[in-house]
C-alpha cells in the first residue's frame, strides 16, 4: 500500500517538475496523471494495489476538504465584506462558461457536419 501511495506522489512530483522545467501550459497534476497512465500501461501488475489505495482515498475524500473549509472559516471578515462579489463572480463565470461551451460545441458540430447541416 505504501508503494502505491509513493507511486501516486512520485507521478505528481514528476508532473510538476516537468511542467516547471518545460513551461507547459498544463497543470502538473495532469502531466503526472499521464505519467501514471503510461506507467500502468507498461507495468499492469501495479493495478490491483493501486485500485485498493485509490478506493480508500476516494472513500475518505471528504477529509481532504477539511483544511480548505477551515481556511474559509478563518476569513470570515473578508467573506462578510466581499462575499457578494465572490457570489456574483461565480455566477457570471459559470454562465460565461456555459455560453462559450455551447457556442464552441455548436461551431464544432456545424464544422464536422459539413455544409449539408
Amino acid at each position: 500500500m505504501i508503494a502505491a501511495i509513493a507511486l501516486l506522489l512520485t507521478c505528481q512530483l514528476l508532473g510538476e517538475t516537468i511542467r516547471l522545467a518545460t513551461g507547459l501550459p498544463v497543470p502538473g497534476a495532469v502531466v503526472g496523471m499521464l505519467l501514471l497512465l503510461l506507467w500502468l500501461a507498461l507495468i499492469p501488475r501495479e493495478r490491483p494495489t493501486l485500485t485498493a489505495v485509490t478506493g480508500w482515498l476516494t472513500a475518505h475524500l471528504s477529509i481532504m476538504f477539511v483544511p480548505a473549509a477551515v481556511g474559509v472559516m478563518q476569513e470570515g471578515g473578508i467573506l462578510a465584506r466581499w462575499g457578494w462579489a465572490l457570489v456574483l463572480a461565480t455566477i457570471l463565470s459559470t454562465l460565461m462558461t456555459m455560453i462559450v461551451t455551447a457556442l464552441a460545441f455548436r461551431w464544432a458540430a456545424l464544422r464536422w457536419a459539413g455544409p449539408s447541416a
